[in-house]
């Protein structure tokens, strides 16, 4: 089972992502600002992030390069409610594995993370 860090400042969302992925057979840890990612990182030890950009404490981008510093290269797929073309192209050159715009699609979102995983031989 893949262990899966969800980082999402709005809990609504948080919520409603984290029974999708756990029904699709993740396990699923969840922060909710930039600042307790780290932590909960280090607890968990995740296969892949799916991380909002804008959150309270900092950055996605500053905490993907925090978490590579830490555990080396983790799967990331970024989500932002931002549509500004920039944060695409940065997320790519940060070497994201996916890159979403909310409103989500989650049944896109889950098939790219399921994508991810069976790579890492998870499936």
């Amino acid at each position: 089972m893949a262990k899966l860090l969800l980082v999402e400042d709005d809990k609504d969302i948080a919520r409603a992502l984290k029974l999708r992925f756990a029904a699709h057979g993740f396990e699923v840890s969840v922060a909710y600002d930039a600042i307790t990612a780290m932590t909960v990182a280090r607890q968990c030890k995740p296969d892949l992030v799916v991380m909002d950009i804008s959150m309270p404490g900092g950055d996605g981008f500053v905490v993907a390069e925090r978490l590579e510093t830490a555990f080396g290269h983790i799967p990331t797929i970024f989500i932002t409610a931002n549509s500004h073309p920039s944060l695409h192209e940065k997320a790519i050159a940060q070497g994201a594995s996916g890159f979403f715009q909310k409103p989500l699609d989650t049944k896109r979102l889950l098939e790219a993370a399921e994508a991810i995983t069976v790579k890492m031989d998870f499936a």
